[in-house]
């Protein structure tokens, strides 16, 4: 990547940071190795901050869900894709082709998912996904009835529109502070 700086915004140095925030992000930077852009970007405005994990957490991290993590991760990819995210579809296109443990799933998936080595159940999810991202209002008793028919419950309809439109956020929160990925994502699950 470049000298270019990660956010458009101040970035805090760790030690002027909340307790919290700080711990929050000192314990990613332990399990990843290194501190992905997005918590130093919006650290910018701790209360921001941790509303933004919080609901990030609550519906990437749900156990009650008929979505796997890759799952999940896919939803992220495409919906990023459509938005022109660039730094989602990094930092999350690494994420899924980990758990997907597949090196070109993620790639597939920002593109074109229609055309991707993904099941129909996964094309169908991608579709609903898409449209909530893109053009919310249109979604309809039909778009449930599709997730169905592949085995998706109300409750898994909520999951996939709930991470596309907070996504549909964190894209335009990403664009609005020219947040640079990580050069690490590049390479991860490749």
């Amino acid at each position: 990547m470049s000298d270019r700086p990660i956010s458009r915004f101040p970035v805090p140095d760790l030690d002027s940071l909340p307790d919290d925030v700080r711990e929050r992000i000192l314990a990613v930077q332990e399990k990843a190795g290194f501190v992905p852009n997005v918590f130093l970007a919006l650290a910018h405005r701790p209360d921001e901050f941790r509303a933004f994990f919080d609901y990030h957490d609550a519906i990437m991290l749900r156990e009650e869900s008929g979505l796997s993590k890759a799952e999940r991760e896919m939803i992220v990819v495409a919906t990023s894709g459509a938005n022109d995210c660039l730094y989602c579809v990094v930092a999350h296109g690494a994420i899924l082709r980990i758990y997907a443990k597949d090196s070109q799933v993620a790639d597939q998936v920002a593109l074109n998912y229609r055309d991707a080595d993904i099941t129909d159940r996964q094309k169908a999810m991608l579709a609903f996904a898409l449209k909530v991202a893109t053009d919310a209002v249109a979604v309809t008793e039909a778009d449930f009835e599709a997730l169905a028919t592949h085995g998706f419950s109300r409750e898994d309809a909520w999951d996939i529109g709930a991470i596309a439109a907070f996504f549909a956020l964190s894209n335009r929160m990403a664009s609005l502070v020219a947040m640079r990925p990580n050069a690490e994502f590049f390479t991860l699950g490749r």
